[in-house]
């Protein structure tokens, strides 16, 4: 499942430039969340949509918040339009529709890294900021840096509700998957 992810390794070195980086990370993330999603498909629709009181209130406003971010990002990496109301918006209201859908975006975003070659992570991208109404403007890396942040900082809001509400999820750190380790 995905060796195409493996650090690529020269000799005794691995060879980490800025996209092994990035497609590490976007590995990172479809791992990370096909288990999530695999222990959320486990919890009950009324667990999963409990308000916790958290930022996004539960888990299914949360994991439809990080759905959210990617497509708005992933229409400024591509240059496909992706209307967007609020940063809160629920995009899929049902589970079986938010699982599948996660899958097709972190298809998206591994499609969008592997289509790179190292040099146009520098590319300047412009977009009108949804929250500041300006136009912005910042290099495809640092795009692609801010959606795997942004992806992990919010699935740690989700471990916690999970971890709240009694579920397991397991290890969910970079180093324990399977694909990290030089090919």
């Amino acid at each position: 499942m995905l060796d195409h992810w493996k650090v690529p390794k020269r000799g005794n070195r691995v060879t980490m430039n800025g996209l092994t980086m990035m497609k590490t990370m976007a590995g990172y993330n479809r791992w990370m969340n096909e288990k999530l999603y695999e222990v959320c498909a486990s919890m009950p629709d009324e667990e999963r949509k409990r308000d916790m009181k958290a930022f996004f209130g539960s888990v299914h406003q949360t994991l439809n918040h990080i759905l959210l971010a990617d497509r708005i990002w992933l229409s400024r990496l591509t240059g496909q339009p992706f209307a967007v109301t609020a940063l809160n918006q629920e995009l899929y209201a049902e589970f079986p529709e938010l699982r599948r859908e996660r899958g097709l975006t972190d298809a998206g975003l591994e499609a969008v890294v592997d289509a790179n070659g190292p040099e146009s992570l520098d590319e300047l991208i412009t977009y009108t900021s949804f929250t500041s109404q300006k136009e912005m403007t910042m290099s495809r890396g640092t795009i692609l840096l801010h959606v795997f942040n942004h992806q992990t900082h919010h699935r740690g809001q989700v471990t916690t509700l999970m971890s709240q509400l009694g579920y397991d999820f397991g290890v969910t750190d970079l180093i324990a998957a399977p694909f990290a380790r030089p090919a």
